[in-house]
């Protein structure tokens, strides 16, 4: 969390925060360029009380349309791998480091990032999830650490704000190189095992 904004328009969730003051406060940002050529804000969905969040990058095409995250080829698949281990959306809660598009579905810049992870910051807070887990090496890099490497280090257990955090392959990157997939049913049983723990 080393791109928190402290400012009033995204600090980190207060002890007052809501989902509805969030949403609020969230939809007329303007922090950053992004917000000026986005279609709609993405701003999350699912269980607002999981036990589980996903945190990905950045809306595609598909999801600055509908604004909603995950809705294209790449959501598809993340609903397919959820499936695998018995979640679906209704039991999780999906969001992204930046809320809008960037341009061409390039990364996220780090001034973008850091003018929008506060938002995140805010919804991890009121979701309180016990398991966070960070599809691609841009949203790992932003909480797990700066160098994180998710070839090396994805499937892997950390402490993040006293949460246990993981890294996958991101979707997207999945429909790229399907030959990546058998490490990801690797993590998605690691991410299933300790779901277990939580209810155990």
């Amino acid at each position: 969390m080393d791109w928190i904004l402290e400012n009033e328009n995204n600090a980190p969730a207060a002890v007052d925060d809501t989902w509805e003051k969030l949403r609020a406060d969230c939809a007329g940002c303007m922090n950053c360029e992004l917000g000026r050529t986005r279609t709609h804000l993405v701003f999350g969905v699912g269980n607002e009380h999981a036990d589980v969040m996903f945190i990905g990058e950045g809306p595609g095409e598909q999801e600055d349309l509908q604004g909603e995250p995950f809705v294209g080829p790449a959501g598809k698949l993340l609903d397919t791998m959820m499936e695998i281990i018995g979640l679906d959306r209704t039991k999780v809660y999906i969001a992204n480091i930046v809320k809008c598009r960037p341009p061409r579905n390039r990364d996220p810049l780090p001034d973008e990032q850091a003018a929008c992870i506060g938002w995140l910051d805010r919804q991890i807070a009121l979701v309180d999830p016990a398991i966070i887990v960070f599809l691609g090496r841009i949203a790992a890099m932003a909480y797990i650490k700066p160098d994180f490497r998710i070839t090396k280090e994805h499937g892997q257990w950390f402490d993040v704000a006293g949460r246990r955090a993981m890294a996958m392959y991101h979707p997207s990157a999945l429909l790229r190189d399907p030959s990546k997939r058998p490490e990801t049913f690797v993590d998605l049983k690691s991410l299933q095992q300790e779901i277990a723990k939580l209810h155990a």
